[in-house]
């Protein structure tokens, strides 16, 4: 009898559900998008209801499609876009409110007022992270105290927060578990890396009742069991629940300490692996949760995001008309041999790693009247593999050590030239697996190693593989140049 895993990758533009055979085979898998909601300029939110009603039509998609036998999935892998958040009622399962979505920016002035009280260096020390709209806490804080009537439910115990995997798990269970992982914990702002525990001091100062947490888990643990999922037996156990970068880096086999993945998706998010050293960092990265395993240490990483690189494909194929299907970027980028000096610098929601600008905005200079589409189509590629050169470097900076490769994932990595433009910026080898998904990957293995389906991470490893190498062809002083370009134009974005 073959058995399956099903991961569940809810991201930020859509949910995308793979069936996954005990070789690390993907046998099906189906996406599904849902409306992004933009109240005010910079405000980014999502339905939960909408979210939800993506994971039930992949779980009975791929379910049918492949016409397994529902009996021989053994467990359910979660990995989710990180710090969407939301807060909803515990009989009823609605949300009080829209999920705020990580690339929000509405709390920036909050944040600024947390910085003018002197909270930051705590606030970094505690939980590795820059004082950023980017994460959980100041978006709950900012449903606490706008949205009417919820302060009052707060009292009454009648409401219970989380992010997006606590939901899902919440709904998978019928409201039974109410739980998180260490890696997602991480990422809300509230949780003592050094303890992997919730911090009684950040939740004061972002005013936040513990009563609406949930539980801190380790990564491979049993969360809870499938109940009245159509097309699901119940008692399917959820065993695997990673943020999608950690699930990534997992999905990658990156085991070791300084292995690194970027994984470029609707933002850009590069990881390495510093193995139980709590690596703190002076370079504007952060210092985040990768894993813990069952009876384990947690297992740390530094990251570092662009908040906007396969989204800026998306803003020129629906915004500006330039393709119609985001792949035609390639074809159109390669009809000219540059950018002709075009830069496109997509700070659309701020600026991440290592700049932490959230007033940037995105600019595009160097135009003249003989500027054409496929300039524009070539800088934005460009950029994308620029804004992941300056993550590299403040991370072989913090190490003191030069990168060998780095592991590439994600839906824009099956571009040849971004990967080779990549290379050539970087001056490293990019290796690009077989099954590029790796997020959906490192929520199946997770979810595998949760109920003994794999025995160890060596097992794991044995079974990824390599589709493809790109190595530099971009002679040094050329890319210090090109380099220098590309920093001066940031620093005109901010």
């Amino acid at each position: 009898m073959e058995k399956y895993i099903i991961a569940i990758d809810q991201g930020t533009t859509g949910t995308t559900v793979n069936l996954i055979n005990e070789k690390g085979i993907c046998i099906e898998k189906v996406n599904k998008e849902f409306p992004q909601i933009f109240p005010k300029a910079a405000w980014v939110e999502h339905n939960l209801d909408d979210i939800w009603q993506t994971v039930l039509y992949g779980l009975e998609f791929v379910v049918q499609k492949s016409n397994i036998n529902p009996k021989n999935i053994v467990a359910i892998g979660i990995t989710n876009q990180r710090e969407t958040v939301a807060l909803w009622d515990k009989k009823t399962g609605k949300s009080v409110y829209n999920a705020i979505v990580w690339q929000c920016r509405r709390t920036t002035e909050y944040c600024e007022k947390l910085k003018k009280k002197g909270l930051e260096k705590t606030i970094k020390a505690k939980t590795g992270l820059m004082l950023d709209p980017y994460f959980s806490a100041s978006k709950v804080n900012w449903v606490l105290k706008n949205v009417k009537g919820v302060r009052d439910k707060v009292k009454k115990s009648q409401l219970v927060l989380g992010t997006i995997d606590t939901y899902l798990l919440w709904k998978l269970t019928q409201g039974k578990s109410h739980k998180t992982d260490v890696s997602n914990a991480s990422r809300t702002m509230l949780m003592n890396i050094k303890t992997g525990s919730w911090d009684k001091e950040l939740l004061k100062i972002f005013s936040i009742n513990e009563n609406l947490l949930p539980e801190i888990c380790a990564s491979n643990e049993v969360f809870g069991v499938t109940k009245n999922i159509k097309g699901l037996p119940d008692g399917i156990p959820i065993s695997g629940i990673a943020g999608d970068q950690q699930a990534a880096l997992f999905g990658q086999a990156c085991f070791l300490a300084g292995e690194a993945k970027c994984t470029f998706g609707t933002g850009s998010f590069i990881l390495m692996n510093t193995g139980s050293e709590l690596k703190k960092s002076k370079s504007g990265l952060l210092t985040t949760v990768a894993w813990q395993l069952k009876g384990k240490k947690i297992n740390y990483a530094l990251e570092g995001g662009a908040f906007v690189c396969g989204a800026t494909i998306q803003w020129l194929r629906d915004e500006m008309n330039f393709v119609k299907e985001s792949p035609e970027i390639e074809e159109l980028a390669r009809t000219v041999p540059d950018t002709q000096g075009v830069e496109l610098v997509p700070a659309f929601a701020g600026l991440g790693a290592p700049y932490w600008k959230p007033e940037a905005r995105g600019i595009i200079c160097g135009l003249t009247r003989g500027t054409k589409k496929a300039h524009i189509a070539r800088a934005a590629l460009e950029a994308m593999a620029l804004q992941n050169v300056d993550i590299l470097k403040a991370m072989e900076k913090d190490l003191s050590k030069s990168l060998r490769s780095l592991k590439v994932d994600g839906g824009a990595s099956k571009n040849n030239l971004l990967m080779q433009m990549q290379s050539d910026f970087l001056g490293k080898t990019i290796v690009r697996p077989k099954m590029i998904e790796t997020t959906s990957l490192g929520a199946a293995y997770l979810a595998g190693l949760g109920v003994g389906l794999w025995k160890n991470t060596k097992a794991i490893k044995d079974i990824w593989s390599m589709d493809k190498s790109f190595k530099p062809a971009m002679p040094a002083s050329k890319r210090k140049a090109r380099l220098e370009l590309w920093q001066s134009n940031v620093k005109r974005s901010f």
